[in-house]
């Protein structure tokens, strides 16, 4: 049961990551007709109705209370879904769906600097080298190697997809203020509540002309787009993440963040879309960076992470053991070849005294070190 429980959790990470991962292409192509602030007031006003619905059913009224914690709420659901997606869709609509897609796969690494900032966790080591690796991969995509691009405004629509993904942390990260609280009904209430700020927002914007209301011609030109967004993308995608990680944890399901670049740059290249070698390895390397960092957070790799300095050499002597009778054995045989005869007795014996010489010292240090843990 444990298996299946575990398989079916997998299966329902590789649901929830892929489908976002094919969101950014999809947003990407809605974006051409519709503005990035209605499409987020589509999306979301249409989700959160749809969550309230399901929350109703399997928890009942009483979920919907707000038991005093109302502005908190509040605060948090419009940086989660209006400063989330208006922020990554306007920077989408500028930019391309891959960039969209490996920025906002950094999340758990801003994860990682954001508790450092507010909490105070320190950062290990091994994470450091991480986010760096991680940061190295996102400019060599958003630039393509070119680094002049650094200068100007080149880069806003890039940034205002980093700053999309913070809010979304952190969102995620005020979760924790609500341990009582499902995790559906969390999002329902937050949902419906950043709804509102989406909606204020966006006739704010509309009344300043800043932006254009679409027409109903525009808006079902792109139903389809929004019927994924809202349906696959929002709904499916939030329920599968949040059953998933019950059933796997967190530290596994993060691990699966590293399909939605995967996803993004498949169906760019299904597309016919051409990526430099510079973008590719920059997404490589990113994705790399992100697994680096997961596994590192995993018992099995922090006690080999701890082995002290002694038992580095004990490895270290045993593996110069190995790479001496190898280098000898090989030299040994290229002599013998060359001279047209067979290997010596002599010769064999000489190879056995020194490596039994390098043996007795790996011996002393592994009787000298002290037993780990």
């Amino acid at each position: 049961m444990k298996t299946n429980g575990r398989g079916y959790g997998i299966a329902l990470l590789l649901i929830a990551t892929m489908a976002w991962g094919a969101l950014f292409p999809i947003a990407k192509n809605a974006l051409a007709i519709m503005d990035g602030f209605y499409l987020t007031a589509f999306r979301y006003g249409l989700a959160s109705v749809i969550f309230a619905a399901i929350l109703w059913l399997t928890e009942g009224r009483k979920a919907f209370r707000l038991e005093g914690r109302a502005l908190s709420l509040f605060i948090f659901g419009s940086l989660g879904f209006a400063g989330f997606s208006i922020l990554v869709f306007v920077g989408l609509s500028r930019s391309t769906s891959e960039h969209g897609a490996i920025i906002v796969a950094l999340m758990p690494l801003i994860t990682a600097v954001l508790s450092w900032v507010t909490k105070g966790i320190k950062l290990k080591r091994a994470t450091l080298v991480c986010i760096a690796g991680a940061l190295t991969g996102v400019l060599l995509v958003v630039t393509k190697g070119n680094w002049a691009a650094l200068q100007g405004g080149a880069l806003l629509p890039d940034l205002m997809i980093f700053l999309g993904a913070v809010c979304w942390l952190f969102y995620t990260m005020g979760a924790g203020q609500f341990s009582g609280w499902s995790p559906l009904r969390y999002t329902t209430i937050s949902c419906l509540l950043g709804a509102v700020t989406i909606l204020l927002v966006t006739a704010v914007a509309t009344t300043s002309n800043v932006i254009h209301a679409p027409t109903v011609s525009e808006v079902l030109s792109v139903k389809w787009q929004i019927a994924y967004l809202v349906l696959i993308g929002g709904v499916m995608a939030v329920l599968s993440w949040n059953t998933a990680i019950k059933l796997v944890g967190a530290v596994n399901g993060v691990l699966f963040i590293n399909m939605v670049p995967v996803t993004a740059f498949a169906i760019g290249i299904f597309q016919g879309r051409s990526f430099s070698t510079i973008e590719l390895d920059g997404a490589a390397i990113t994705i790399l960076a992100l697994i680096a960092n997961n596994l590192s957070h995993r018992e099995f790799f922090r006690r080999r992470a701890d082995m002290s300095g002694p038992n580095m050499q004990v490895i270290f002597a045993a593996l110069q053991i190995s790479l001496r009778a190898r280098n000898e054995l090989t030299a040994m045989l290229q002599r013998a070849q060359m001279e047209k005869r067979d290997i010596t007795d002599q010769e064999v014996e000489d190879l056995r005294i020194g490596n039994d010489i390098l043996s007795e010292d790996l011996i002393s240090r592994l009787r000298s070190t002290p037993p780990a843990g």
